[in-house]
């Protein structure tokens, strides 16, 4: 079973849907770790419910992201990790952390890529004007939301919807298809180490 360490900033609302996933039987992974860099986030008290490890580092304590990022290797390392999941994670993943886990780095994005990359996207694509938002799954590069596009989901922008609307929308898409996509790209992984 795939060992995975899971990247969060905020409330951990799809760090809980891949624990459950995990829990069901759904997802075939072995959750080691949570990584989170803002101290006394929910997503902390999530993992501690679920009895899974927490790595709480804040990136001041660090001369550069180098530093920073070098610490959370040795504790990724420590764990045997063997890929990184993003879900809510507001930091760029540096060079340390990308050269370690080279193609095995993904990320879930609130837009149909490449529109509304980087922060607040339910926002970017309500002021567009946009009928169509979803979210993308992709592998993470040195770029801002640029990496390589694993499954892309879509939802409607009704014309009276509101920020909340939207969001409760986008958010059940995350819950039920980043557990089962990461399902899928973990089977192809391991078939090919079959091979």
């Amino acid at each position: 079973m795939i060992k995975i360490a899971v990247f969060a900033s905020g409330s951990g609302s799809n760090f809980q849907a891949i624990v459950d996933s995990i829990q069901k039987g759904e997802l075939e992974a072995e959750l080691s770790l949570l990584v989170c860099d803002k101290p006394g986030a929910k997503v902390v008290e999530r993992a501690q419910e679920a009895n899974i490890n927490t790595l709480v580092l804040s990136p001041k304590g660090y001369k550069d992201k180098a530093a920073y990022e070098t610490a959370i290797l040795q504790q990724l390392k420590e764990y045997n990790v063997e890929f990184l999941v993003l879900a809510g994670y507001m930091r760029l993943i540096g060079d340390v952390l990308l050269e370690a886990f080279s193609n095995r780095i993904v990320n879930l994005h609130p837009s149909i890529l490449p529109s509304f990359p980087g922060k607040d996207a339910v926002g970017q694509a309500l002021e567009a004007g946009v009928k169509l938002t979803g979210i993308t799954i992709h592998y993470v590069d040195e770029g801002m939301d640029t990496g390589p596009i694993i499954a892309q989901f879509s939802v409607p922008i009704h014309e009276n919807d509101d920020r909340e609307q939207v969001e409760e929308r986008i958010h059940a898409l995350e819950h039920e298809f980043y557990p089962k996509t990461l399902q899928e790209l973990f089977q192809r992984i391991y078939v090919r180490n079959l091979d």
